[in-house]
């Protein structure tokens, strides 16, 4: 018998970090809503370069090619693939026989979509409904918030900066965004603005239009020149 919504959210406040919430909440939310198959993505991770996850992202999460996860990036709102799309179309954009119904949540941090919880169903079981999503909508809330007690007592390490760029800087934090923050750290890995757009769910133009902001708010011309000078502000 599966977790009810009460337990579940009990269980949420309970983790103590991303390996304890990805092993031990996450398999009870598959179970609560009778999922083949059962997901968090931690896109934070990827600025550890992880050919896996970026892998995911550039096929299955792709916002080009994958309508729910580009209503997800666009609303941040739970979705599942019946609204967004014919299930003629979804067989082709997702074969897979225990993916022939999926619903997916947002996980929201600082006005940013960081995680994202992914539910599947086989062929032979019913549909995602109305009532899934709005409790999927609960159990992402609950998450998010948890995120932010995390975050805040420092028991999950996902803003340490990589590469040298010191991003707890206070000159740092109050020139920069939280958004161009995590575009300088991906600059600093090598990624082009295509892969940095797929990464953090926006179009590759909009990371144009933030390194044109960040160039002229640290007064450099260059990705180069931006990386060094961010690793050497303190």
């Amino acid at each position: 018998m599966s977790m009810s919504l009460d337990l579940l959210f009990t269980a949420i406040q309970q983790a103590r970090s991303k390996a304890e919430l990805r092993s031990q909440v996450i398999p009870s939310i598959g179970e609560y809503f009778s999922a083949t198959r059962r997901a968090v993505f931690f896109f934070d991770e990827l600025l550890a370069n992880d050919p896996t996850l970026q892998t995911i992202l550039n096929t299955a999460l792709s916002i080009d090619r994958n309508p729910v996860a580009r209503y997800l990036a666009e609303r941040h709102a739970p979705v599942h693939e019946a609204m967004v799309t014919t299930p003629k179309t979804w067989q082709l954009i997702c074969p897979r026989a225990d993916h022939w119904h999926v619903m997916a949540g947002p996980i929201v941090h600082r006005g940013n979509i960081v995680r994202a919880i992914g539910c599947t169903r086989a062929r032979s079981m019913p549909a995602f409904n109305h009532d899934n999503l709005v409790d999927l909508s609960a159990i992402c809330l609950h998450i998010s918030g948890w995120m932010a007690i995390v975050e805040a007592t420092k028991n999950c390490d996902t803003d340490a900066p990589v590469l040298g760029i010191n991003t707890g800087s206070q000159a740092v934090r109050q020139c920069l965004t939280a958004r161009e923050l995590q575009i300088a750290e991906l600059v600093a890995l090598g990624k082009t603005n295509a892969e940095i757009g797929t990464t953090l769910w926006i179009t590759e133009n909009s990371v144009k239009q933030a390194l044109k902001r960040m160039f002229r708010k640290l007064g450099v011309s260059s990705r180069a020149a931006m990386v060094a000078k961010l690793a050497n502000i303190n």
